[in-house]
């Protein structure tokens, strides 16, 4: 039984297959999903599909790219929205160097804000961080907040794993992991507990190898849980309690 801690279906992908996407994840073994808001109305959109399937949680947050649209009254609604009872997250927030959508010195900004909401909220927080991982993990020194960080879709080096677990994150598996030739993600699975470890689709984006260039699903979890077993010389079976384990105690899932 596995749980995939970090998907969009909120998103228009899903919009004209969303209760078959569910059905074949959970006919798959899929037990739990977190679908994870990255602005205002993909927020309220991931709540009402939480409400709507047993199996499906929500996340709720403002996402690198959309931060430069933030004003007062969307922390005010953000906050209204964590009080619904299916959302188990703040985020997914954080740095974005990649792509640098809202500028830099906005990102950086707007994640201490988010961080300091998620505090108040008494969250966990999903953190999303491509291409800053020294100011990502610098802003999160300054995290107040008493629940977990989750560093979805993992994308540093050992060191920076391991520096993750000395201060008590989880470090989230996304389909890269399956790519062929990605031994950095290999090397971060192999060194990092597996009481630190999650595993996620970040669907409909980074599809494993087996169906790379198609849609991604929450079904697919499954590729990436193979593949972590199989670089820990563990079975399935083993990796897919643990990590299911760690998700229901990160957000709670009873």
């Amino acid at each position: 039984m596995l749980i995939d801690s970090h998907a969009h279906l909120e998103m228009r992908d899903f919009d004209p297959d969303r209760e078959e996407v569910v059905r074949r994840a959970v006919e798959g073994g899929v037990t739990a999903m977190v679908t994870v808001g990255t602005n205002l109305r993909d927020c309220r959109k991931a709540i009402a599909i939480a409400t709507k399937f047993p199996e499906v949680y929500a996340a709720i947050g403002i996402h690198p790219h959309d931060v430069k649209g933030i004003h007062d009254e969307m922390y005010r609604e953000m906050r209204k929205l964590a009080a619904e009872p299916k959302v188990v997250a703040y985020g997914e927030i954080g740095l974005d160097f990649f792509r640098n959508r809202s500028p830099r010195e906005v990102q950086i900004r707007r994640f201490a804000e988010q961080l300091d909401l998620a505090a108040e909220l008494d969250l966990p927080v999903i953190i999303h961080d491509r291409d800053a991982h020294p100011e990502t993990m610098k802003a999160l020194l300054s995290w107040k907040g008493r629940k977990p960080v989750i560093i979805h879709c993992f994308s540093g080096d050992a060191a920076m794993a391991e520096e993750c677990v000395r201060r008590g994150y989880y470090v989230s598996i996304a389909g890269p992991v399956t790519y062929p030739k990605n031994d950095k993600l290999a090397e971060v699975v192999r060194r990092t507990p597996l009481e630190r470890l999650l595993v996620e689709t970040d669907c409909p984006y980074l599809t494993p190898q087996a169906h790379r260039g198609k849609r991604n699903e929450p079904a697919h979890v499954l590729f990436t849980a193979r593949r972590v077993a199989e670089i820990r010389g563990l079975s399935l079976e083993e990796v897919a309690e643990a990590t299911s384990g760690n998700a229901r105690r990160v957000f709670n899932i009873p």
